[in-house]
């Protein structure tokens, strides 16, 4: 019999001693942190080429325009992505969390959607490949975060139905 700390339970899929949480955490994290980064970065490119949002903006920085500039635009579409991309993956990546999966196909999921993710903002923003590369990078990361969401609907829709 299993106690209500163990990561076995329902009680203890949130806790610290389920590594699974713990690499949901982590990930997590870094893809929050990284987030963070673009944000930033589009602002240096902005002041950088004086490539303002806003007349106040322009104002504030004493030169500069309201303005658009390619690289502030593929800063800004690769933070876009993102939050298009990152805030499904939290939300799959949760419900995952619950149908108790291996730590080694969590892990591999988990991380390999914010490797994915980071090596998707590197080739849209510092090293510019061509495509598909960044094609290729999503898609990887979007295959994780269906693969999520499916199997943990398959699994509480078994639970639903038979229990």
């Amino acid at each position: 019999m299993t106690n209500a700390t163990s990561p076995t339970t329902q009680t203890g899929v949130l806790a610290l001693e389920n590594p699974v949480f713990c690499a949901y955490l982590i990930s997590s994290c870094l893809l929050v942190v990284k987030m963070m980064l673009v944000a930033l970065m589009t602002a240096y490119k902005r002041k950088v080429h004086k490539a303002f949002l806003s007349p106040e903006d322009a104002d504030f920085n004493k030169e500069g325009q309201v303005v658009v500039h390619d690289a502030v635009e593929r800063m800004r579409r690769a933070h876009q992505n993102d939050l298009e991309n990152i805030p499904i993956f939290w939300c799959s990546a949760f419900a995952y969390l619950w149908i108790r999966p291996s730590i080694a196909v969590a892990c591999f999921l988990f991380f390999g959607f914010t490797i994915f993710r980071f090596f998707h903002t590197i080739v849209y923003t510092i090293i510019i490949a061509p495509q598909p590369t960044r094609a290729i990078l999503f898609i990887a990361g979007l295959s994780i975060t269906a693969y999520m969401a499916i199997h943990s609907i398959v699994v509480a829709f078994e639970n639903f139905l038979w229990k």
